[in-house]
């Protein structure tokens, strides 16, 4: 009787990975960006199509997560500041994503709130500096309170007299422009959640305005984008935001017209000009 011996498969079988390394992978080490994640058959590996899911989720859970408008104004009052809860004209968050006009519009009870506000308080400002959920909450309840620390000296520093701080559900960029306009505010500084990324759910934005008003365009704004741990530092930001408000302040505009001419220390070395080079 014949015997029939089945062989075994050698170890480096037993460990060979079924995955298709990507020459690019070693650039993985210096961007968040998908590339690089090799390749099983003619499918994405499990392990990459999995956090493709999750940081998917992730981004979804983040334009839906609600601002935690108490909380804000916690840390607001720990700060010796006032803050003014707001809405926008958009009722709910599905209104909100369905009618962006909505959201940079005030509600009628927001606006009463500020006309009631300015009957007791009619002193001007200079800055109006407003808080909004955006497309991520999440950007806001992560940044807001080391943003604020860095950021609240240097205004104070400059001498610049900062009106109350308002915090606003539902609310788009323009919305800064009503607020500033009923506060009587030479500048506005709007914090934002920026719509999140699948590597960058929790990127906060700041829109800078000299003289707002209602019917400002977007392009007579300045903005900083991408601030978080993983990207632009709050220093860096600040920095970069002051420097705007003294070149805005000088020059009476904002928004297209006012270039980042500033010299930042870039890790180049090289002296070049431009918020580009920023350092990590």
């Amino acid at each position: 009787m014949t015997k029939h011996i089945t062989a075994q498969p050698s170890a480096k079988a037993d460990h060979a990975s079924p995955v298709t390394p990507n020459p690019w992978s070693r650039l993985k080490h210096y961007t968040d960006a998908r590339i690089g994640l090799g390749r099983a058959g003619h499918s994405l590996p499990t392990e990459a199509h999995l956090t493709f899911q999750l940081d998917h989720a992730r981004a979804r859970d983040a334009v839906h997560q609600p601002l935690d408008i108490e909380a804000l104004s916690t840390l607001i009052n720990e700060r010796q500041h006032r803050a003014i809860p707001l809405h926008s004209a958009a009722r709910d968050r599905a209104e909100y994503l369905k009618r962006p006009d909505l959201g940079r519009r005030l509600s009628d009870e927001a606006i009463q709130h500020l006309d009631q506000y300015r009957d007791t308080h009619r002193e001007d400002c200079d800055i109006a500096l407003i808080i909004a959920d955006g497309l991520s909450a999440r950007a806001i309840h992560d940044n807001i309170a080391p943003m604020l620390d860095t950021l609240l000296p240097r205004i104070s520093e400059q001498g610049w007299k900062l009106g109350p701080i308002t915090v606003v559900e539902q609310g788009r960029v323009a919305i800064g422009d009503p607020i500033g306009e009923k506060l009587k505010a030479r500048m506005s500084i709007i914090m934002i959640g920026e719509r999140p990324g699948l590597s960058s759910p929790d990127s906060l934005g700041i829109y800078f305005t000299w003289a707002p008003h209602s019917g400002r365009r977007d392009s007579e704004r300045n903005c900083i984008s991408n601030i978080r741990p993983a990207g632009q530092s709050y220093a860096a930001a600040t920095d970069l935001l002051i420097y705007l408000m003294l070149e805005a302040e000088r020059r009476q505009l904002s928004g297209v017209q006012l270039k980042d001419d500033s010299i930042v220390d870039s890790q180049l070395g090289d002296g070049r000009q431009g918020n580009l080079l920023l350092p990590h």
